[in-house]
């Protein structure tokens, strides 16, 4: 990752988290009022959230953990390039979803705030860290807290993204800044046709074996929704490749990615398994043998409102028309023209 060797110096990102009080000396973040109440209206029950405590809890526990960290690792240095854009100092900082510190990593003054699991990082870094146990649908912070908050491929599990956008928006001090980054909707689309064409073809029907993600043209709407303006929203797609269709489902089950809706289907047939690597490997093979799998990652960026911000002119301002364009080059000195 390239960082401008100007931004270093610009960016010095230091607290963040939820921590027992005796740390935080006169800094007291918690005991937060979360806005609009317990949930949003008519809020989907859609993951199991104790099964994926329990998924994200045997994959940290497995005895070579860090080298399922590939792409988590590939998208938290792309949020760090998105933190340098920004040419300020950042005093009090919130990593939600942290995991072993993708993104601190690639920074130089954090302090990371690590949910629903408690994962302390093992990364060497230039950052002082607490991490802490908490809920991305329950932040337990007060409002106006934090100057950033980042995440990286976290949100994704959330049952209520409305009411996590809302507390993030919520907890932010104003002109903060939110940047995070969470799956697109066309994520594993391989595998989830490989798995539906030979789950129909056996077994006369199919369910569903991948999460359901986000629309990228449903983001912008629930970040303005939320309070933010000033948004960002891009997208892009990451390839790995993979000797078969069983290790990327190894892959996924280590970096604690396995699905967890609630309307899962617990087990797959053997012959059916065998017949999606099968559908996997003929449609979309590449020429060295190995199959790909795309992940697509939503990166958004949402600032709080402060008065100091710049806000676009009042409608029915504006003195020339684009109408009038076209004859910009009539309204030039004749001498303009000819350079």
């Amino acid at each position: 990752m390239l960082r401008p060797a100007g931004l270093w110096r610009l960016c010095r990102l230091s607290w963040a988290a939820r921590v027992p009080a005796e740390n935080l000396g006169r800094r007291d973040v918690t005991s937060g009022v979360s806005p609009r109440g317990s949930t949003s209206p008519r809020t989907l029950n859609i993951f199991d959230r104790d099964l994926k405590r329990k998924q994200k809890n045997w994959a940290a526990r497995q005895p070579e953990p860090t080298k399922f960290d590939y792409l988590k690792e590939e998208v938290g240095s792309r949020i760090a390039d998105r933190v340098y854009d920004i040419p300020r100092n950042f005093p009090l900082a919130l990593d939600l979803g942290c995991g072993r510190g993708y993104i601190a990593q690639y920074l130089n003054k954090v302090y990371l705030f690590n949910d629903l699991i408690y994962l302390k990082s093992n990364i060497e870094t230039e950052i002082p860290t607490v991490s802490v146990l908490a809920d991305e649908e329950f932040l337990p912070f007060r409002e106006n807290t934090f100057d950033l908050v980042v995440s990286s491929l976290s949100l994704h599990w959330v049952n209520d993204l409305p009411r996590a956008l809302e507390q993030i928006h919520y907890i932010l001090k104003p002109d903060g800044v939110f940047i995070g980054a969470m799956f697109g909707g066309d994520t594993l689309y391989e595998l989830r046709c490989s798995l539906q064409l030979a789950e129909t073809e056996r077994e006369g029907g199919f369910s569903p074996h991948i999460s359901p993600f986000t629309a990228v043209n449903d983001l912008g709407h629930l970040l303005g929704r939320a309070g933010f303006n000033t948004l960002t929203v891009d997208t892009d797609e990451i390839q790995v490749n993979y000797p078969g269709m069983f290790e990327l489902m190894e892959d996924l089950q280590g970096m604690g990615e396995s699905n967890c809706s609630w309307n899962r289907k617990a087990l797959l047939h053997r012959d059916t398994m065998l017949a999606a690597a099968a559908v996997y490997r003929e449609m979309y093979r590449n020429e060295d043998g190995s199959v790909p799998a795309t992940y697509q990652i939503y990166y958004m960026i949402g600032w709080k409102y402060h008065e100091s911000q710049a806000r676009p002119a009042e409608r029915g301002s504006a003195t020339v028309s684009f109408g009038e364009l076209g004859k910009i080059n009539n309204l030039m000195p004749q001498g303009n023209k000819s350079q």
